[in-house]
C-alpha cells in the first residue's frame, strides 16, 4: 500500500470535519474584515462616506457570524489536528489536500478582487488613512491564511513542527478576539441597541401624525384640536401610541397654521432623518429636522400654505 493514502481507519467524518473547518475559516476571513472595515469607518470617519450608525446592522451581522464562526474553526481545527497525530495517515486524505489547495486559490482570488476594490477608492480620491489602513488589513487576512495553510501544505514533508506556527496562531487568535471586543464596544449593547429602535418608532410615529396632520389641514382648512380627530374609519387610520409605555403623544394646535407635539426618548437621536410623505403626499424625500436629546422633546412645526396648499373640493 502507498505510505501516502489514508489506511481504512479513515471516515467519512473525518472528511466532512476538514470541510466544516474550511467553511468555517472563509465565514470567519470574511467576516473578521467586515469588522475591522466597520472599526475602520469608526475611527476615522470620512466626510464623504455615509455615517457609521448606516452600517450598523452590518457590523452586528459581521459580529454574528464572527463570533459563531471562528469558535467552531478553531475547535475543529484542534480535533483534526489531534486525529492527524493518532492516525498520520489522515494528513494525505484527498479531501483534505483538495480543500487546502481550493482555499490558497480562493483566498488568492479574494486577494485580487479586494485590491481591486481599493484602487478603485484610490482612483476615485480615497486618499485617507482609511484607504491604508484597509489595505493592510486585507493583507493581514491574506497573510494569515496563506502562512497557515501553505505551512499545513508542507508539514506533510516536514519531519517535525515549526515551533513558529504556534506563535502565528496564537497571535491571530489574540487579534480576533481584540477585533471581536472592539466590534462589540462600538455595536453598542443590545438594551441600547432597543432603546434606540424604540425612539426611531417615536420618530416614525411622529412623522405619520405630521402628516396626517397636514392632510387634514389641507381638507378642512383649519387644524384638529387633537390627534382623535385624525381618526379616519374608511382609511384604518388611527392616532399611534408610544411603543413602549402604550401612552398617547402629546399634540396642540397653536394657531392656524402652527402646531406642536411631544414624545418622551430614551436616548440622543439624529440631527436629521430623510423621510418619505405617504402617498397623499408624493413627491421625493424630504429632510427633516428630529433633533432631540434624551427624555421629553417638543417639535415645533409651521405649515407654509404656499407651499403645501389647501386642496379644493372637486367640482361636480
Amino acid at each position: 500500500m502507498d505510505s501516502n493514502e489514508p489506511r481504512a481507519g479513515a471516515t467519512p467524518g473525518d472528511a466532512f470535519r476538514h470541510l466544516l473547518a474550511i467553511i468555517t475559516l472563509y465565514l470567519s476571513a470574511v467576516s473578521f474584515g467586515m469588522v475591522v472595515f466597520a472599526l475602520i469607518d469608526r475611527w476615522f470617519p470620512d466626510p464623504l462616506s455615509y455615517p457609521m450608525s448606516a452600517n450598523a446592522g452590518s457590523l452586528r451581522w459581521a459580529l454574528s457570524a464572527l463570533v459563531i464562526g471562528f469558535p467552531v474553526y478553531v475547535w475543529v481545527s484542534w480535533v483534526n489536528a489531534r486525529s492527524a497525530v493518532r492516525d498520520p495517515s489522515l494528513r494525505f486524505l484527498r479531501i483534505r489536500r483538495w480543500l487546502y489547495h481550493f482555499t490558497v486559490f480562493a483566498a488568492s482570488v479574494v486577494i485580487i478582487g479586494d485590491l481591486v476594490a481599493l484602487v478603485y477608492n484610490f482612483l476615485s480620491g480615497d486618499l485617507t488613512g482609511r484607504f491604508l489602513l484597509k489595505t493592510l488589513a486585507v493583507f493581514f487576512i491574506a497573510a494569515m491564511v496563506f502562512a497557515y495553510y501553505i505551512w499545513n501544505i508542507r508539514r506533510e514533508t516536514m519531519a517535525s513542527a515549526d515551533p513558529k506556527m504556534r506563535w502565528l496562531v496564537f497571535g491571530s487568535v489574540a487579534v480576533v478576539v481584540v477585533a471581536a471586543v472592539s466590534g462589540f464596544v462600538v455595536a453598542g449593547s443590545p438594551f441600547a441597541e432597543r432603546m434606540r429602535r424604540f425612539d426611531d418608532r417615536r420618530v416614525s410615529d411622529l412623522q405619520t401624525i405630521q402628516w396626517q396632520v397636514i392632510n387634514y389641514w389641507q381638507r378642512k382648512d383649519h387644524l384638529p384640536d387633537n390627534i382623535d380627530q385624525l381618526r379616519d374609519d374608511i382609511s384604518g387610520f388611527v392616532g399611534p401610541h408610544d411603543p413602549e409605555t402604550g401612552g398617547a403623544y402629546e399634540y396642540r394646535a397653536l394657531s392656524s397654521l402652527q402646531f406642536e407635539f411631544c414624545a418622551t426618548f430614551s436616548t440622543e437621536g439624529r440631527v436629521n432623518a430623510d423621510y418619505r410623505a405617504p402617498i397623499a403626499f408624493p413627491g421625493p424625500k424630504i429632510a427633516e429636522s428630529w433633533a432631540h436629546g434624551k427624555g421629553r422633546a417638543c417639535f415645533l412645526r409651521t405649515i407654509d400654505p404656499d407651499l403645501y396648499g389647501i386642496e379644493k373640493p372637486a367640482m361636480r
